[in-house]
């Protein structure tokens, strides 16, 4: 790809990010919800590996909402 092929590229639109990202947030949330049921039938390898997987998603869901509040910040300065 040339330089004549960039004029084809997408803008940037981040008007749905903020839902996109709320989106994000109830999925992992959804699926660490998921995971502590999974538990109570998981051995105690495998329980560590959900909890450490789900300790992943709870970070998640703090980067997501911090990356929520900045878009809506962003949204609002417009």
């Amino acid at each position: 790809m040339g330089k004549d092929n960039q004029r084809y590229a997408n803008p940037d639109d981040r008007s749905d990010n903020v839902e996109k990202l709320q989106e994000m947030v109830q999925n992992t949330i959804h699926n660490l919800e998921a995971a502590h049921e999974t538990m109570q039938f998981s051995s105690e390898e495998e329980k560590q590996k959900i909890m450490d997987k789900n300790k992943r998603r709870e970070e998640s869901i703090v980067s997501f909402r911090n990356e929520i509040r900045d878009e809506a910040k962003h949204n609002k300065e417009k």
